[in-house]
Formats: C-alpha cells, structure tokens, sequence
C-alpha cells in the first residue's frame, strides 16, 4: 500500500472511510451544496410522525374549533357598531359613525348603571352560595361507601342539568306562585299567603335557588374526578394520627382540589357580568325591570327589541372587556399565591 504522506488529503480520506477507520479530526462533513439524506430520526421526520399520530385528535378538534372561530371570534368584528348610529337597513357601511358618543351615554345612563349594579348583586350571592355548593356536594358523595347508593344519588343530582329553564321556571311557579302548592298548604294551616315569585325582595335569592337547584350536581363531575385521584393513604394516615372527618377535609381533601378551585374561580369571575339571561328574561316581568334588569336582559331589550344596536353593543363590548380583565387579575393573584392559575 501506498504512503500516505505522498497523497492529497482528497486521496486519504475516501480510502480512510473505506478501509472502515475514522478520518483524524472525527468524521467527513458534507460538502457544502451537497443533499443530505433523510434520517427517520430527524426533527422533520419526528414532526410529520407526531402530525399522522395526533391527526384523528385533530380531525375531531376540528368542528369545535370552526364553531368557535366563526361564532365567537367571528362576532368580534360586530363591535364595530359600538361605534356607530347603525341602522340594520343601511347596515355597516351605510350607518352614520358616531366615534365614543355610545360609550359617553353608557357612563350617563341611569338604568345601565341600575342593571349593571342588579347584575353585580347577584353575581356576588352566586360566588358566596353557588360555587361552594359543588364542591360540598362532591365530598358528600365521595364520602359514600355503597357504590349503588353513590350512583343512584349521583343519577338524581345530575337529572337537572338536563331540563330546560323553560321548565324549572314553571316547576318553581307551581309550587311558590300565588296559586300554587305552597300558599295552599298555607292557607289550609291558616297562615296566610305569600307569592314568592312576583316577590322583588325575593327575585335575587329565588334566581340563587333554582341555580343551585338546576346545575349544583352537574358542578361536582370534576370535583368528583378530582377526588377520586386523592391518594387514599394520605386519608389513613390523618385516620391514625387522630384526626377526624373535618380535619381530614380541611388538611388532605381541600389541599389536593386547591388548584382546581382556583382554576374554576377564576373562570367564574370572567363570567361576573353573566348571570343567566334565559333564566333571568323568563321571569324578570313578574317583578319588574327595577328588580329583575340585568346587563344581559338591559342589551337584549335595548338592542332586539329597542332598535338602539350601537348603544346596545357598547354596553356588550365594556362588558366583555370587564369580564377578560378580571379574568387577568385573578390569574396574576393565583400566581402570586403559589398556585397555576389559568395560564403561565
């Protein structure tokens, strides 16, 4: 063979490589220009696995995210009649633009003021009442021992969720109303009568109740999930250090659902200024817009039925804003507080 003193470096790094030893310097580099051949561990090749493994996941993600894109970030573009005189029949470009002038009458609108205080009211009574009332429910059933019991209460609990408000408004009605099974069983004692239903003291509590009524059992399937991964060791060792059932929820339950709490609280507060507009339009006339008007009932009579769409819309678009803002905060508090909050 050869010395390969007297060969160009081009002559002994193919015969180095092909006598099946590493060149001094570790191996060759392409060339510049040269193709490189596909690696089916390569980040491209990975990424199209990745693509074929999630695209049944993808392919059923697809519907929801259509419906959200054309429904939801779709109508943003509708706020463009915040700004506007807007007339359905001359449409966008036909109706007079009148810059901030809805937002200047929004501050200075009395009944706004009284539907968004209306609104606050009873978006406080469901914070303080409704949102607990899952979360007691779940470690109530989660603290039943007999499976068959546990499903049956479980069947009962979620059967709500399923009716309509059209129908609870008038289950309520027949058994609160004037004429309905309550005042008759308190006639029959002698005790007089009282209509809670065209009761306005009575409207903010009743509107809490059926709301607790209707969804506080569907509320505890993700409590229930939750509790259901607690680790039940941590539940024995409480057990034998003494502890009884309240310290056990305070210092094992509550601990290990925190996060999830705090993740549904801060959804609740993005939704403040919603507190139910069917359930509240089907009965705001039994008392009146003094004490039935909210935001929600406030947008659609003075949109749909008034004709003032701009006005209307403003009142929509503070609203919405309110609404990511506090959604915002909340989640910089969880993070200040040491917990995951909505996002990073």
């Amino acid at each position: 063979m050869p010395s390969t003193s007297s060969r160009s470096p081009q002559e002994v790094v193919p015969a180095v490589v092909a006598a099946g030893q590493q060149p001094v310097g570790g191996p060759a580099r392409p060339t510049a220009g040269a193709p490189t051949e596909h690696v089916p561990g390569s980040a491209p090749g990975r990424r199209r696995g990745r693509f074929r493994r999630d695209l049944v996941l993808l392919a059923l993600l697809a519907p929801a995210l259509v419906y959200f894109l054309v429904f939801h970030y779709g109508a943003l573009f509708g706020y463009g009649i915040a700004f506007q005189d807007y007339v359905p029949f001359l449409g966008v470009s036909g109706s007079d633009w009148v810059g901030f002038g809805n937002f200047e009458k929004l501050f200075t609108d009395p009944a706004m003021w009284h539907a968004a205080l209306n609104t606050l009211e009873l978006s406080a009574l469901q914070l303080i009442f409704f949102f607990p009332a899952p979360i007691a429910l779940a470690m109530l059933l989660h603290s039943i021992t007999a499976a068959p019991v546990r499903k049956f209460v479980q069947s009962v609990v979620y059967l709500p969720h399923f009716i309509s408000w059209v129908i609870v408004v008038a289950l309520f009605q027949q058994f609160l109303s004037s004429t309905g099974v309550l005042n008759g069983w308190l006639g029959d004692a002698g005790l007089g009568t009282i209509d809670v239903i065209a009761n306005p003291d009575a409207f903010k509590p009743l509107m809490v109740a059926q709301i607790i009524w209707k969804d506080c059992g569907w509320g505890t399937i993700i409590f229930l999930a939750a509790l259901y991964n607690v680790d039940e060791q941590l539940y024995e060792s409480a057990a034998i250090d003494g502890a009884g059932w309240a310290r056990r929820t305070w210092h094992v339950t509550l601990p290990a659902i925190r996060p999830l709490i705090v993740l549904l609280f801060i959804l609740k507060l993005g939704d403040i200024l919603s507190v139910g507009f069917e359930q509240i339009l089907l009965q705001r006339d039994s008392v009146g817009p003094e004490a039935g008007e909210v935001l929600d009932t406030f947008v659609y009579y003075t949109g749909v039925l008034g004709g003032d769409w701009g006005y209307a819309s403003a009142v929509g678009l503070i609203k919405g804003i309110l609404g990511a803002g506090l959604v915002i905060l909340a989640n910089k508090l969880a993070h200040r507080l040491g917990e995951e909050g909505l996002y990073r």
